[in-house]
């Protein structure tokens, strides 16, 4: 059984790894969340590569985002499933865009926690406007 703050990484890794690629700025992004997000209080950061392995070991199996998102929502109080949700968000759109299999996981991790919709889109775009990337100008 994951405890939360295994439980809020592995979200974060399934979130980045959608699309195959987990791009140096979501890791980065993983790293930063994780030193700074009150909900990690407590949390040892050296532990975090270690519980990021053990996510990626339990993707290569069966079945493997189904139980792992369930294992998220054991894991995690229901009072924490917006935070859970917005973890994810940031780091789908730290690269500055979403893919559309990190959109998929983000659904489901939007339905597995039952988030509700309206909350779901103001997180969604609250995590769009910090990423938010000034244009070039020419």
């Amino acid at each position: 059984m994951l405890n939360a703050h295994e439980a809020l990484i592995y979200t974060m890794v399934i979130v980045s790894a959608a699309d195959r690629e987990m791009t140096d700025r979501e890791m980065m992004m993983i790293g930063s969340i994780v030193k700074q997000f009150p909900v990690f209080s407590g949390f040892s950061n050296e532990r975090l590569p270690v519980v990021a392995a053990e996510c990626a070991k339990m993707l290569s199996g069966k079945n493997k985002i189904s139980q792992i998102l369930q294992k998220i929502s054991q894991a995690v109080p229901s009072n924490l499933y917006e935070t859970v949700y917005t973890i994810a968000c940031d780091v789908a759109a730290a690269d500055g865009k979403v893919t559309e299999e990190e959109a998929r996981i983000l659904d489901l991790v939007r339905n597995e926690l039952k988030i509700d919709m309206l909350v779901a889109a103001a997180i969604e775009r609250a995590a769009r406007a910090r990423y938010m990337q000034l244009a070039a100008r020419h």
